[in-house]
């Protein structure tokens, strides 16, 4: 069944004039009702989701597969469980910057704040950390040549707060997500963020899902990968409105398989790209028809990323209906949490909700709105495409190589025909190993020294990926890794090592990966 379109709250005035520009009116009682909905929405889902997390790759999470919740969960997971919230935590990071230096704060100054801060971060974001520590700044940091994971998840799962402090206006969302999201991302990667922010925005106008889903959708640029997986998405749930295990297959197929820069996704069931992670979140939306653990449930069981997926979509959702609309069962356990500071930062989230209350003030006069007494009144937007960017242009993966070997002073040599390759990868320190140590390494291709780069054992500075490197001549190469400064107990796992070509193999055959899973293979 559909949600049947009825435009909220409180009134839709016409500006007078020729223009006739829409405008919406909210009292402050609502604007901060949907605001708390959007946070409480995004910590229920994410605590639910959490002990299924990239347990169920490629596949769903069947029925009978038991998903814990109780009154205390919540309380427990911030106990316990803290860096399951990095979905939010993010957020905070970015909004806790603009109370101190404005919304329009330079975006190396936010960069800075989200590399020095002390949470973990894991693919794009911590790619960019690395970099930013070392003089890359955005948009070079989240550039795909410099980032392989520059597709994946990162930015869509800290744009939340974009959208949160945009009520009703959606182009606002998406330009300020473009500022933001090339901190770690490209392409579909900022895209995913995009599209959430204009979500967001759009639920504090709409009832209806199928038009906040497909309004957001003209954010995103038609040309984009991303766009044409969202849109596939909106038609399968049409063509199978009751069964959204079929359109879950049909994305599957046709989708399930474009990783090109992680290095854990390439040829894998692992897949943590922002497009199908994103297909998942509209599909918890519209599947989910207005019911709150419905949404939420879908979301987590199409798999994955199943954490942020039902995050985003109960964070939309709880904005559509407002916190009091969710349900006592999935809020009773926020008021034990909401005057303790949020974990990694300096905010509790009574303050949170309070920062993005301000900040939606701040934007709705920005954008032409006004604030009259205890209600705000907002100049509705419609969202317009971004400029278009594709990531990995002219790279595809030829084959993936599972190595899952520790290496020393001997150092690693491989041997490929490509334009590019990945060594996926990462630093052990043994049981004696100090954190503070950073390996030194050279690395030369075809016998000539390419450059030196650093490996630190520190999990917060670490370096995510051994190293990368695409657009080389299509020829026969020989790379090695040498260690400058080897040291016992000190050793490098490879993991994987793939390489790359600049024309697309036509065929593909299965091959049994180390888990016995089925993987595409190509060839010419």
């Amino acid at each position: 069944m559909k949600i049947k379109s009825i435009t909220l709250i409180l009134a839709v005035l016409f500006a007078g004039g020729c223009s006739k520009e829409k405008s919406l009116t909210l009292s402050d009682s609502v604007l901060m009702d949907k605001i708390r909905g959007g946070w409480a929405g995004q910590i229920i889902g994410c605590t639910y989701g959490g002990p299924t997390e990239f347990k169920f790759k490629g596949i769903t999470i069947p029925p009978e597969y038991d998903i814990p919740w109780y009154d205390d969960y919540i309380r427990t997971t911030f106990e316990k469980r803290a860096g399951l919230y990095d979905d939010i935590y993010m957020d905070i990071c970015h909004m806790e910057t603009i109370d101190k230096y404005g919304l329009e704060a330079p975006v190396d100054t936010f960069a800075r704040a989200f590399a020095h801060a002390d949470y973990k971060l894991w693919h794009a974001n911590q790619i960019a950390r690395y970099q930013i520590l070392r003089g890359t700044m955005p948009p070079a940091s989240g550039h795909w040549i410099n980032n392989p994971h520059a597709d994946d998840i990162d930015f869509q799962i800290q744009a939340d707060f974009i959208g949160l402090m945009c009520p009703g206006m959606p182009e606002t969302a998406a330009r300020y997500s473009w500022k933001l999201g090339h901190i770690m991302n490209y392409g579909d990667g900022v895209y995913g963020g995009a599209y959430v922010a204009a979500l967001y925005s759009l639920a504090f106008v709409y009832d209806d899902m199928e038009r906040i889903v497909t309004e957001a959708l003209q954010a995103i640029p038609a040309g984009s990968r991303y766009h044409r997986c969202i849109s596939n998405t909106i038609t399968l749930w049409k063509k199978y409105p009751d069964n959204w295990l079929k359109t879950w297959e049909e994305l599957e197929t046709l989708h399930g398989n474009e990783d090109i820069g992680c290095g854990y996704g390439v040829d894998h069931p692992y897949n943590i790209d922002a497009a199908l992670n994103s297909a998942y979140v509209v599909m918890g939306l519209l599947y989910g028809e207005g019911d709150f653990f419905k949404t939420m449930d879908i979301s987590t069981r199409c798999g994955q990323d199943s954490d942020c997926n039902p995050a985003t979509a109960c964070g939309i959702l709880g904005t559509m209906l407002g916190y009091d609309k969710i349900g006592e069962q999935w809020t009773r356990g926020m008021a034990q949490v909401e005057n303790d500071k949020f974990p990694f930062t300096e905010s509790t989230l009574l303050q949170v909700y309070e920062m993005s209350f301000r900040h939606a003030g701040e934007m709705i006069r920005k954008n032409g709105g006004r604030i009259k007494g205890s209600s705000a009144e907002i100049i509705l937007q419609t969202p317009t495409p971004l400029p278009l960017e594709q990531s990995f242009s002219g790279l595809y993966p030829v084959e993936r190589i599972h190595i899952g070997k520790e290496f020393g002073q001997e150092g690693i040599t491989m041997k490929f025909h490509g334009t590019g390759f990945i060594f996926h990868g990462t630093m052990k320190r043994g049981k004696t190993g100090k954190e503070d140590y950073t390996a030194l390494f050279d690395i030369y291709l075809n016998g000539k020294k390419m450059e030196l780069f650093d490996m630190p054992c520190d999990f917060i500075q670490r370096r995510y990926d051994i190293f990368h490197k695409y657009g080389l001549p299509e020829d026969d190469y020989t790379v090695e890794i040498r260690w400058k400064n080897y040291e016992k107990p000190y050793s490098l796992l490879l993991k994987d090592f793939i390489y790359y070509s600049d024309t697309p193999r036509t065929t593909a055959t299965k091959e049994a990966d180390s888990s016995g899973r089925t993987r595409k293979v190509q060839h010419p």
